[in-house]
């Protein structure tokens, strides 16, 4: 089998578990040098070694991405680990949701934070080295970055501006050939959903998600290895992918 991502390197954020996980794998699989990174370092290990075993070269890296510093050394770890940086996947996020009416706002920073910042924080860190080997920005959005719901007030505002920042990131860098891609996956079988603090919101949305035959996180890294295993001069710049079951 061909390995299209032969010879190039990929930091994939929020690696230790679901879509981040399931993403490293599949770009390791097509022959990329991997940088896991993620604060829960003893799964990256079991992942590091897991794909060790399969022959693939890995540098498992704890990163905290709301932590701008954190961020540019993770950058500089892969670069020097591995002589360069080709993909960047921000994956990384947090969905904590509820309503605007008696919120605990430390959530809402918690987002801001990590979907929004981490974001920007690690493109910016990326973004010369990207430019250097005309590579690509993969976001990790969510349909929640195009359909605003009761209750996902915040939550929808980290997607729709990581959306928007992605959009403006493209019109400034894709003449100078790097790619920008957004996936934005609807209801997907992972523990994202577990850390929500509004007891009513969680029980909603696990209601919901119950309700459906929901996207796998191996689905949602079909679509990133699809993105990014295309020819230089095809960018594909978004991709929206929802189990079949969900209506909006």
């Amino acid at each position: 089998m061909t390995k299209h991502l032969q010879g190039k390197v990929a930091l994939v954020t929020g690696a230790s578990s679901g879509i981040g996980e399931a993403t490293a794998v599949a770009l390791a699989r097509e022959g990329a040098a991997v940088v896991i990174a993620a604060r829960r370092v003893e799964r990256l290990k079991a992942l590091e070694d897991r794909l060790v075993e399969d022959g693939a070269r890995v540098l498992s890296v704890e990163l905290d991405v709301t932590d701008e510093a954190a961020c540019r050394d993770a950058v500089a770890q892969a670069v020097e680990a591995f002589g360069g940086l080709d993909v960047l996947v921000n994956n990384a996020g947090v969905m904590l949701l509820g309503p605007v009416e008696g919120a605990d706002t430390t959530d809402w920073t918690r987002m801001v934070s990590t979907n929004l910042l981490g974001v920007m924080f690690l493109t910016h860190a990326a973004l010369p080295h990207l430019l250097a080997s005309k590579g690509a920005v993969v976001q990790v959005s969510s349909t929640a970055g195009r359909v605003v719901r009761s209750g996902t007030a915040v939550y929808n505002a980290t997607k729709f501006g990581l959306n928007a920042f992605s959009e403006s990131l493209r019109q400034e860098v894709t003449q100078r050939g790097v790619r920008v891609v957004v996936v934005e996956p609807g209801i997907v079988e992972t523990e994202l959903r577990e850390h929500i603090t509004n007891q009513a919101a969680k029980d909603g949305i696990t209601r919901l998600a119950d309700s459906m035959r929901q996207l796998q996180p191996d689905d949602v890294a079909g679509a990133v290895r699809y993105a990014v295993t295309q020819p230089d001069h095809v960018a594909v710049n978004e991709i929206l992918v929802r189990p079949t079951d969900q209506p909006w």
